[in-house]
């Protein structure tokens, strides 16, 4: 898409796909600037202050340009028909990207797991440092409310997903980071590769790339790529690389001699302490060097950083009995990742799978695993697998008790999940919300799973009701 799509939208008519966060946040500012605007929405019915239209009804014919919602697929019929008539098709963030001051400076991340936690820790430091900065994208505001904010940061640390990425062609950043590559979103992208291409693209659109030596995908993917590669890894960084050398987070990459090396933190300073949460911290720092932040201030920034809720939260330390809320582990890599940072897990789970196999997730945890307690529309995906690859875990199914509704008062099923749990633990054990899946089938958002676990926890095992 042309940059200049965006140049003149003064009497543009413009359909706006997508009635939710970003697609209200884009016809905003698509109406201030004199476009004429339309919403259309395969769901939604109503919406304030702007024309609503159902998809089905729509004629792409008398519209100028499509701004397109990252969830919308490439076939959706809707997308198909201005193909067809060659009507531009343009998406939210390159229209913040077309409308932000030259002097912003925009940085990115991608990734399948750790994206939220690492954005969120990234625009931590730059704001430590004394500059202004903010997460946004596909954690909280939207990157158009972001530019449009009258704050004027300067810089924008935008997290993309692999939908978002999808559509994107003109943004640019000075530098990008992707965490990791596995497997997600299939039932979007349809194939592992394309979901891969989506998050490879980012390269294409940064000085800079920030990535992870210990992910064969993001190593192998990232090969032919002919621009800065700095990489991340768990290990002793190689020279231009940034790791861990003993109890220590080492750059050896943002230095005026790759013999040197630098520190950015000691180890225990990255809370919690647990592998993959440390090699967040060394692919945020990088990022925070690309900005011009300095090693002691990205030290003193990590000290006081905390991850946001839902990520391998604790809910309660009680008879030597750990209960960890980590609703956001929504795929397999993610909810793998968690349960290798316990020794003895009561692992909670289940949901929908989105396309994703359960095969390799168990073969990696089931040394951890005592018990599955499986919920959810695809909780037998995991439970055939862990039959076949760890016959020695016990399974238990947890129907959704009858008054339980998604989005009702009732939190009864959660608290069956943590009254079956709590007959289960050892001294030693952690209970470990990590569920694979995304959590629509049977609660309003990841969310709202980790609120009523953390709810349950309380009310069954801290309270004993």
């Amino acid at each position: 898409m042309p940059t200049n799509s965006y140049s003149e939208l003064s009497e543009k008519r413009v359909l706006v796909a997508g009635a939710g966060v970003t697609g209200t946040a884009s016809a905003r500012a698509l109406s201030k600037r004199g476009a004429l605007v339309t919403i259309t929405d395969d769901k939604i019915m109503e919406l304030e202050g702007f024309k609503l239209l159902l998809s089905t009804n729509v004629d792409i014919t008398q519209f100028d340009l499509l701004l397109v919602s990252p969830g919308w697929r490439e076939d959706h019929p809707l997308i198909e028909a201005a193909r067809r008539h060659e009507i531009t098709i343009i998406n939210e963030i390159d229209l913040a990207w077309s409308i932000k001051s030259p002097a912003q400076k925009w940085i990115a991340l991608t990734g399948t797991n750790g994206k939220t936690s690492t954005v969120e820790l990234t625009a931590h430091i730059i704001r430590e440092s004394g500059v202004s900065a903010l997460a946004c994208g596909n954690v909280g505001t939207t990157v158009i409310d972001a530019v449009e904010s009258p704050e004027k940061y300067e810089f924008l640390v935008l997290e993309l997903s692999s939908f978002q990425l999808h559509w994107l062609e003109d943004s640019h950043f000075i530098s990008c980071a992707i965490l990791n590559i596995a497997q997600d979103h299939v039932d979007w992208h349809g194939t592992f590769d394309a979901y891969a291409a989506a998050k490879l693209s980012l390269l294409e659109m940064s000085n800079t790339a920030v990535l992870n030596a210990d992910d064969s995908n993001v190593v192998t993917g990232t090969s032919h790529w002919q621009g800065r590669k700095v990489f991340f890894t768990l290990d002793t960084p190689a020279p231009g690389e940034i790791g861990i050398v003993e109890e220590l987070l080492i750059d050896r990459a943002f230095v005026a001699d790759a013999q040197e090396a630098a520190m950015f933190c000691e180890l225990s300073e990255v809370i919690p302490t647990v592998p993959h949460n440390v090699s967040n911290a060394l692919a945020a720092a990088g990022l925070a060097r690309t900005a011009g932040v300095g090693h002691e201030q990205i030290r003193e920034a990590i000290k006081t950083f905390r991850p946001g809720r839902h990520r391998i939260e604790t809910v309660l330390e009680k008879d030597q009995v750990i209960w960890i809320n980590d609703s956001k582990a929504t795929n397999p890599h993610a909810a793998g990742a968690s349960v290798m940072s316990a020794l003895s897990v009561i692992w909670v789970a289940g949901g929908l799978a989105k396309g994703a196999t359960m095969g390799e997730l168990v073969e990696r945890i089931k040394s951890r695993v005592r018990i599955a307690i499986l919920i959810g529309t695809d909780r037998e995906l995991i439970a055939k697998e862990l039959r076949v690859r760890a016959p020695q875990i016990e399974i238990i199914m947890i129907d959704a008790p009858a008054d339980y509704r998604v989005g009702s008062a009732s939190n009864s099923l959660m608290e069956l999940v943590v009254k079956t749990a709590s007959t289960q633990t050892k001294p030693g054990d952690t209970v470990l919300l990590a569920p694979a899946c995304a959590s629509m089938d049977q609660f309003l958002s990841y969310a709202d799973r980790g609120d009523r676990f953390a709810q349950a926890v309380k009310k069954v095992v801290e309270n004993g009701h």
